[in-house]
């Protein structure tokens, strides 16, 4: 198991190192300097050379590149070229918001598509089948900025059940901000239990059909005892995949949500970013969830070791 964690790691690092070269690249070609951003297009040359050289943009790529990722080494990130304030103290003061949020949604995705998925399997043709694969089809295709939209007209508007945008901020409690997450982070998690759901059924219908669910039935164990105690955790394993890839999806990909719901996120930080051309913050944030991303991998496969030992005797 170490050995197969090794290999996993130094594939992690690897990544990470590819990840930084191509962001930084593509983010740097982009057309459009920060510097004349800020000051206009009448902005005087010494002027315009002056403030390039207090945001470190004097220097070449290649520089910036390195003194960019030597900094991330060590939690610095830069300082932001709009705010003027530490770009790690405003990852970290939106992180407090799509994190919570991606965790909520990832629970009521799962919460939701566990039983879903099993409840189908169990009753394969039969009525509870054809309901379930029905919405979870309506769940796929509905897009989830609609479904918030919905949400926030029933929910905010004509129940006023919830505020129609927002956070409240932890401060003032865990229930008050939970409370805040939770119409952004239901518009997040349905659609995504849709898929799971989906994914659950088809893997518990291969794994009954397996010579082993056979043998299990045939020493006395009814459909429902072998489906729980051999059929759900054999199942696992695509579904762990799904999960992983759920989880980076909500975090780095709700920028559509926090906007929907005015959510002060990681998501909403880089679209102002991108729009006041603040280089240094994009970078810095993207190269964050691209971490989680290739992070949750990692842990994903090392859960899969876990779940099946015949992966790292494959390694």
């Amino acid at each position: 198991m170490l050995r197969y964690a090794l290999k996993r790691l130094l594939s992690l690092i690897l990544s990470l190192a590819v990840a930084s070269v191509v962001i930084f690249a593509v983010i740097e070609i982009a057309p459009g300097d920060p510097a004349s951003f800020m000051l206009g297009v009448n902005a005087q040359a010494d002027t315009l050379a002056a403030l390039r050289a207090e945001l470190g943009l004097d220097v070449s790529k290649v520089e910036r590149y390195f003194n960019w990722v030597g900094g991330m080494l060590v939690g610095d990130f830069g300082t932001s070229y709009t705010y003027r304030t530490p770009v790690s103290q405003m990852i970290t003061d939106r992180l407090w918001v799509s994190l919570p949020l991606a965790l909520y949604a990832l629970t009521l995705s799962t919460l939701i598509a566990f039983p879903a998925g099993i409840y189908a399997a169990a009753r394969r043709g039969k009525p509870g089948d054809l309901a379930v694969m029905g919405a979870t089809q309506l769940g796929i295709a509905v897009p989830n900025f609609w479904f918030a939209m919905m949400l926030v007209l029933i929910f905010a508007i004509n129940l006023r059940w919830f505020n129609a945008g927002g956070f409240a901020g932890w401060e003032n409690g865990f229930w008050t901000g939970l409370h805040s997450l939770t119409l952004p982070a239901i518009a997040l998690a349905l659609p995504q239990a849709a898929i799971l759901a989906r994914v659950m059924r088809s893997a518990l219908l291969d794994i009954l059909a397996e010579d082993f669910m056979r043998t299990a039935r045939a020493k006395g164990l009814s459909r429902r005892q072998a489906l729980w105690r051999h059929g759900v955790r054999n199942a696992l394993i695509p579904v762990l995949t799904i999960i992983g890839l759920q989880f980076s999806f909500l975090l780095a990909g709700s920028i559509i949500i926090e906007q929907v719901f005015y959510l002060p996120g990681l998501g909403r930080l880089v679209f102002q970013a991108i729009s006041a051309r603040d280089l240094i913050v994009v970078e810095s944030v993207v190269m964050l969830l691209v971490f989680a991303v290739i992070m949750v991998n990692f842990l994903v496969d090392l859960a899969y070791a876990a779940v099946d030992p015949r992966l790292r005797s494959r390694t």
